[in-house]
């Protein structure tokens, strides 16, 4: 009787780049046919031509359509800049016309501070007062609580939440802190505490196992809202520095992060987005490259492969556009395979052959068998 979610990024299904449209609606056919019931669907860039193809296709398998608007910047912060409340409340706009059946907000990287979280739901609930709202967030600055009460109060139906033991820093706010907080008010969710830390007894114990696999981070840190890396990245991107040789200069690749989305267009970073601005922050580390150095030497750089494909439209179109000089600079000379273009104009699937995927599945079975 428990739905089973998972996350579909729109016509990025659940990889790192677009693929032939019969790929998604395959996947979704075969994804509900085994059990899925639920799929969040989200797009790195809150680009509408994806979300629909992801829409649509767990719309024609018979899922439940979740779908997200992607948050970042600071609605709440008048001079924060392009993603003010407007944008996104076109967005969701957009959304809903697509006949959605749930909203998500998705907040990757804990940016949703309170204010934000009740002018935001609040504003999209006083417009849509029939459509279910479910937030999703994490709390690494330690803010994760306060929003997701804020939000539930401005008219949130669910937000998303963790076992205390596996709670806070990158994961989600703590489940047990939530019930306590609404216990007895209009808001109370029908847990008890006693029920929840039951259960928080077993992955207490189980966490202390698996101890030795953890990041090392410690605690919380509020200059996510500088660097704005995605909860999902932030101890994936530290590993990944460490294997680079750059375990001392973590700080720098934190601000380097911030540099590399500059100069990305400030942009929405979820997989497989994020990921491009990690790898540019990476890379700006490695080669001691200057924001500027950047954009002067970027015809003779050798930018890592996602930001190239990034640039040439291989995730779609960011919400304001792609930054120039610098996208010009870096697709100069550079096409698309089997094409003559050098950047996708619309939407990259609709530019992909379909897949033979009666041909895919032979080859896999003469090379491992039925």
């Amino acid at each position: 009787d428990i739905p089973f979610q998972m996350l579909l990024r729109g016509a990025n299904a659940v990889g790192y780049t677009s693929y032939p449209d019969n790929v998604v609606y395959e996947f979704c056919r075969l994804a509900k046919e085994t059990g899925m019931d639920v799929f969040r669907v989200f797009d790195s860039l809150n680009y509408l031509e994806n979300m629909k193809l992801g829409i649509d296709a767990v719309g024609q398998a018979g899922g439940i359509v979740e779908a997200a608007c992607c948050y970042t910047g600071d609605v709440s912060c008048p001079d924060r800049g392009l993603y003010d409340l407007e944008y996104y409340l076109g967005f969701v706009r957009e959304l809903e016309a697509q006949g959605i059946h749930v909203l998500a907000i998705k907040d990757m990287a804990g940016l949703l501070k309170p204010e934000a979280a009740h002018m935001l739901v609040g504003a999209i609930r006083e417009e849509f007062p029939n459509l279910p709202i479910h937030v999703h967030t994490h709390d690494t600055a330690g803010t994760g609580v306060a929003s997701m009460l804020a939000a539930a109060k401005a008219g949130a139906d669910a937000v998303d939440a963790a076992m205390d033991a596996m709670s806070g820093m990158t994961s989600q706010p703590s489940l047990g802190a939530l019930v306590a907080s609404t216990a007895g008010s209009d808001l109370d969710t029908g847990m008890t505490l006693e029920e929840v830390s039951r259960v928080n007894d077993y992955w207490e114990e189980c966490r202390g196992i698996y101890a030795p696999f953890e990041s090392g981070q410690k605690s919380g840190s509020a200059d996510v809202y500088i660097h704005e890396m995605p909860g999902g990245q932030y101890t994936n991107l530290l590993y990944q520095s460490t294997q680079l040789g750059l375990t001392g200069q973590w700080p720098a690749v934190k601000n380097a992060y911030a540099v590399a989305n500059r100069l990305l267009g400030d942009i929405i970073k979820v997989t497989p987005s994020s990921k491009v601005v990690g790898d540019m922050a990476q890379f700006l580390v490695a080669n001691k490259l200057s924001e500027q150095e950047v954009i002067d030497q970027a015809e003779t750089l050798s930018f890592p492969k996602s930001v190239i494909e990034y640039f040439q439209g291989y995730l779609g179109i960011p919400p304001f556009g792609f930054p120039e000089p610098l996208r010009s600079r870096v697709v100069k000379g550079q096409t698309i395979p089997g094409t003559d273009m050098s950047c996708f104009a619309g939407r990259p699937g609709a530019d992909l052959p379909p897949m033979d995927l009666a041909a895919e599945k032979q080859k896999l079975e003469e090379k491992w068998g039925p």
